[in-house]
């Protein structure tokens, strides 16, 4: 390797580094988005949460797209009332923060390892976060929340993990991984009791008798927010779309119900930490192919969870590099024409049938071989 290559490497592999290159994009972009007035996605948040504290029903049909559960309406507050100029530059730049932080904290991974983790969804990160979408606080929640899991610390954890499913569902499956650690009947408790807090935690805002039908209004309004085709799930491949679009419901009950059986088959690797890594790469990539409304840079949430399970794996590096490109560096407008995207995306689908395939692959060598592992492997890319 020459020198100048080992130059830029180190630079690269330098968590400092990239964290300023990382933030400074981040900045950029949502100064482009704000000069231009698009920061459309943070008035929807935004009118939002002035709705719920008006007491107003944030889910009517010329608003429909705040897709929420109340408890956002509440911890979204601070960045709503910054304005539509500041608030989005604080909004953006700390969830950049947060995401960057969350695969830094994770266990058992090299330095090196974290910053390929960054570098490798650094362009689909910038293009949810220039949307300035709530995945990447999706992604950090799952990670943090695992994180805590693997410090003996399930209190936080669980809160992490609720407020997670309370404002979008997603996040509320990794409570699954609660069998994986000590003392879970206490775990259980410490859910119930912090599950009953965020459930009436609206009533700072609603009265009492307004709670549970604004629960139903959110319900309703997710079940509205499907059978699109520029959505990028698995219900969403030309050969099957018609055949899984009535049975939505059942497939994502049935297939849940069957990694929830393999995942119980396989209780003796409980106390592994690749079998458990494995698990949550394969929950976050499920949450993904299984929704209802998965648009192309959400698969930051999936691909988190693959980098996971890929590190302590060590696998073969050719779907390592097929799902960068077709999830990460295709979509991007700047690296590929978009008629070039379209074809590969809309036409021939390559990036779900891609993921698909790679996310059968992490469930059969998760949980119908599962190998012995080091605790931490430097794959080579």
């Amino acid at each position: 390797m020459s020198r100048f290559t080992e130059n830029i490497s180190r630079f690269f592999l330098n968590r400092r580094n990239i964290f300023i290159l990382g933030f400074v994009l981040t900045f950029v972009l949502t100064l482009l988005e704000v000069s231009h007035g698009k920061q459309y996605n943070f008035f929807t948040f935004q009118n939002g949460t002035f709705d719920f504290w008006k007491g107003e029903d944030p889910y009517g049909v010329e608003k429909y797209d705040f897709l929420y559960g109340p408890l956002f309406a509440i911890l979204f507050a601070p960045f709503a009332y910054l304005g539509m100029t500041v608030g989005p530059f604080v909004w953006n730049l700390f969830n950049f923060s947060m995401f960057f932080c969350a695969i830094f904290t994770l266990p058992r991974l090299t330095e090196n390892q974290k910053c390929q983790t960054y570098l490798y969804t650094a362009m689909i990160l910038a293009t949810t976060q220039m949307s300035m979408q709530f995945n990447p606080v999706v992604a950090y929640l799952f990670l943090f929340a695992f994180t805590l899991l693997e410090r003996g610390k399930p209190f936080w954890a669980i809160t992490l993990i609720l407020i997670s499913g309370f404002c979008k569902i997603y996040g509320i499956f990794e409570l699954a991984l609660l069998l994986c650690y000590p003392k879970f009947w206490r775990n259980i408790l410490f859910t119930v009791a912090l599950a009953a807090v965020f459930v009436f935690l609206p009533l700072v805002s609603i009265e009492p008798s307004g709670l549970m039908p604004f629960y139903a209004r959110w319900a309703e309004v997710l079940s509205l927010h499907v059978d699109q085709f520029q959505f990028y799930a698995l219900f969403n491949l030309y050969p099957i779309h018609d055949l899984l679009t009535p049975v939505m419901t059942y497939v994502q009950m049935g297939s849940i119900a069957l990694l929830a059986v393999l995942f119980v088959v396989n209780r003796k690797q409980f106390d592994r930490f690749d079998f458990r890594a494995g698990s949550l790469g394969i929950l976050m990539g499920w949450v993904i192919l299984f929704s209802l409304s998965t648009e192309k840079h959400t698969y930051v949430i999936a691909l988190a969870g693959y980098l996971l399970w890929y590190w302590v794996q060590a696998r073969k590096t050719r779907l390592f590099w097929a799902n960068f490109v077709l999830l990460v560096a295709v979509p991007v407008d700047l690296v590929c024409p978009t008629p070039v995207m379209r074809f590969l995306c809309d036409t021939l689908q390559l990036n779900i049938y891609c993921f698909t395939f790679t996310w059968l692959r992490m469930i059969y060598l998760t949980f119908l071989k599962p190998m012995a592992c080091p605790k931490t492997i430097e794959a080579e890319v």
